[in-house]
């Protein structure tokens, strides 16, 4: 008994992935095969939807052969002393891996490479989404051996939860001294979503002994329109644009169709075509363009309160909430949005006339970071969802309101900058273009990252292109503040770093 180990399981889950679920199938499979087994869990608070580790150990032996014996089993896992971490996520999965718990010779990990981003994430004015390569590269440096596909569409595919799809995973893995036809008996005797869990199962069992059924695509992204005149734009985009620009202007022309209309897709042609001209006679490959055709699509579909409403309405929101949730056909189903305008939304829709002073007095008084009017919205009810149907029917009038005038001008501002940076050096143009990057979000992000623009634009990009600085170090000068801007959306990173730069101009 001495020279037999326990099999340690460390199970990383966020909140309603169904970890305590999958620790419990676990745990009833290894007591029907009358092993020794042992779980307990560590709520934690992530920021996603919460996340909690659960350790189990499993003593491979049956207790029936151990002539009254009873092994010791531990409370916590050891550092580097685990057989199989299990995680729901990737980051999750690379998280347990950092922390030590997985070694290199001998742990065996299971998990999904799906993504669940972190409200760092998501708030980066940027974008802050964790590189999935190098977590990968994490995971793949800590363990010996790997399982790694995306769980979740698979689960969605099932119509189950992703702990269905793991727990069928860690049964075709060989680990455990466990049939699978074990664990299918203790799904079934848990008499909750039996079919769906049990097709989820076979998904992950196939998985594990190398015979996925099915080709597991990722979901794609809210559909887009594919009327016959913006099939028309995307080849007009193919054959005006550099190669490299083409995907990019494609799915531009798609966005700006859905957020606005046919001429305002239009229009983002008719603005990209000088900078492909200015690239091509700079000898460019096209790259500066596609940068371009991205970041414009993003400025020119801004976040209103227009745009709020179309997404909150929009039918294929209601259908992935109803598929995440796993409601049944018919049953109903409650959406609540909370809502949050303040009086720089609600000037946004007003003619420009009318929107400044109304703006100016309110930035005098201070009411611009005071003044909001918050609502609960049932947007799957007929009242409420009829309103935010009647706001989002109003993009018609945005071309008229203070917003689109104001983000009209700011993008022929940028657009402009470009082309002059192109001039001077297709490097120093595309870190122009690149600082598009600040400019994003609704409400108060937008505000910062609009405000450090500005002082980018005003401090730095201005003087390049004037040609008051060498390219190269304008070049460094644009990257560094941008990056500071980006780390640091407050702006105090980047008050420091435009004082470093003052102190490094060039003398004249």
């Amino acid at each position: 008994m001495s020279a037999t180990r326990p099999i340690s399981i460390v199970i990383a889950a966020m909140g309603g992935e169904g970890g305590g679920v999958l620790t419990d199938w676990l745990v009833q499979a290894a007591t029907a095969e009358g092993l020794a087994v042992q779980s307990t869990s560590v709520p934690g608070v992530a920021q996603r939807t919460g996340a909690t580790t659960y350790y189990i150990e499993i003593y491979p032996v049956p207790v029936a052969q151990l002539g009254g014996a009873r092994p010791v089993l531990a409370l916590a896992p050891s550092v580097g002393d685990v057989n199989l971490v299990v995680a729901t996520e990737l980051m999750e999965a690379a998280r347990t891996v950092t922390r030590g718990l997985s070694d290199r010779e001998r742990t065996q990990l299971i998990a999904s490479t799906h993504r669940v981003y972190a409200i760092a994430e998501k708030a980066a004015m940027g974008d802050g989404r964790a590189d999935s390569a190098t977590l990968l590269r994490v995971i793949e440096a800590g363990t010996k051996t790997r399982l790694l596909f995306d769980m979740e569409q698979a689960a969605k595919t099932a119509g189950c939860v992703v702990n269905a799809v793991l727990l069928g995973a860690i049964a075709g893995s060989g680990i455990l001294p466990i049939a699978p036809e074990t664990f299918e008996a203790g799904i079934r005797a848990s008499a909750k979503a039996v079919e769906s869990n049990l097709r989820g199962f076979a998904t992950g069992l196939a998985a594990a002994r190398g015979t996925v059924p099915v080709h597991l695509q990722p979901a794609h992204k809210r559909p887009q329109p594919d009327t016959a005149p913006t099939l028309a734009l995307i080849a007009r985009a193919y054959a005006e644009l550099p190669e490299p620009a083409r995907e990019s202007a494609a799915e531009g022309v798609k966005r700006l169709t859905r957020y606005q209309d046919l001429r305002y897709a239009t229009l983002y042609l008719e603005r990209l075509a000088p900078i492909a001209s200015a690239e091509r006679d700079a000898g460019g490959s096209g790259a500066l363009t596609r940068v371009v055709a991205r970041h414009l699509a993003v400025r020119m579909s801004f976040e209103d309160v227009i745009r709020v409403a179309q997404l909150k309405t929009d039918p294929a929101r209601f259908a992935r909430i109803r598929a995440e949730i796993g409601a049944a056909p018919g049953q109903p189903v409650v959406v609540r949005d909370f809502l949050k305008p303040g009086i720089d939304e609600l000037c946004s829709l007003l003619p420009p006339l009318l929107a400044r002073p109304i703006l100016a007095l309110a930035r005098r008084r201070g009411w611009t970071e005071t003044a909001y009017w918050g609502r609960e919205v049932a947007s799957s009810g007929i009242l409420g969802f009829a309103g935010l149907r009647l706001m989002a029917r109003l993009k018609g009038w945005r071309r008229h309101g203070h917003r689109f005038n104001e983000e009209q001008k700011g993008i022929e501002h940028w657009l402009a900058s470009v082309t002059r940076a192109i001039a001077l050096s297709p490097l120093l143009a595309l870190e122009v273009a690149e600082c598009a990057r600040l400019i994003k979000g609704y409400g108060e992000t937008w505000r910062r990252g609009e405000a450090n623009y500005r002082r980018i634009d005003a401090a730095l990009v201005t003087p390049a292109l004037a040609g008051q600085w060498p390219a190269a170090f304008a070049l460094d000068a644009i990257a560094s503040a941008r990056a500071a801007a980006l780390a640091d959306p407050e702006g105090q990173g980047l008050d420091r770093t435009l004082a470093e730069i003052a102190h490094k101009l060039p003398s004249p």
